[in-house]
């Protein structure tokens, strides 16, 4: 069996897609482009070969990616923010049978793990909104408004063990941050005290220390070996 072609593999093997960015997040304006993500399942066979399936692939519509299932459970896994946003998007395009087994699990990837990827990539964005002020004067206020609305999200899923990607009653005055209209030291303030907040969160949070592998692992290895035995019943017939 030859490998699909990148193309091929998210126009014909995609079993999830979702709209993200300033969409899901309620955060849309006028302007706002459509982000999409997706996870597609390579067939099996195409592994057993030297050349690989990607494990993901950019495009091919603009501000589309997707991820290969087993990199996407990893991600996942890992707690990538990212990734674990992408799962509770609340504009599903498409879901097989598959993706609603994936979407099923979304409970199986979560743990306190969230505290240290969701603060660290945090802190990774703030050095860069710091080195911009110090460069021009000003941050990127858009990068500013996201900044905000992950730590609160980070924060929330510590508190409840739940992840809400739209941030509803605070979407204003998140478009004020975007819009440059509150002050540099107070947006800092916020950040700091939100990253507090997920500190204290995570102390007593309802997750648990680590994600569910081995449920994850199960629902990989099943799928893989039904599309094995579907690619063979291609083969016969």
């Amino acid at each position: 069996m030859t490998v699909p072609t990148a193309e091929a593999l998210v126009r014909d093997h995609t079993v999830y897609s979702c709209v993200m960015g300033s969409r899901a997040f309620g955060l849309a304006t006028d302007g706002s482009d459509t982000d999409r993500r997706g996870v597609f399942l390579a067939p099996t066979p195409s592994f057993w070969r030297f050349d690989k399936p990607p494990t993901h692939v950019e495009g091919p519509a603009e501000e589309q990616f997707s991820w290969e299932l087993e990199r996407f459970c990893e991600l996942a896994l890992r707690a990538n923010p990212n990734v674990l946003e992408c799962l509770h998007s609340p504009l599903v395009e498409q879901a097989d049978a598959t993706g609603r087994e994936l979407l099923s699990l979304r409970g199986a990837f979560l743990s306190r793990q969230a505290h240290l990827t969701f603060v660290r990539y945090a802190l990774g964005q703030r050095r860069k909104l710091d080195a911009d002020v110090r460069q021009y004067g000003a941050p990127r206020w858009k990068h500013a408004m996201h900044l905000l609305r992950l730590l609160a999200g980070g924060r929330d899923l510590l508190r409840t063990g739940e992840l809400t990607i739209d941030v509803g009653a605070a979407r204003e005055e998140l478009l004020a941050v975007k819009r440059g209209e509150v002050a540099w030291p107070e947006v800092e303030r916020r950040m700091t005290r939100l990253a507090e907040e997920n500190d204290e969160a995570a102390a007593a949070s309802p997750l648990p220390a680590e994600p569910d592998r081995a449920r994850v692992e199960d629902f990989l290895t099943r799928t893989r070996r039904a599309s094995a035995l579907a690619a063979e019943a291609d083969s016969a017939g």
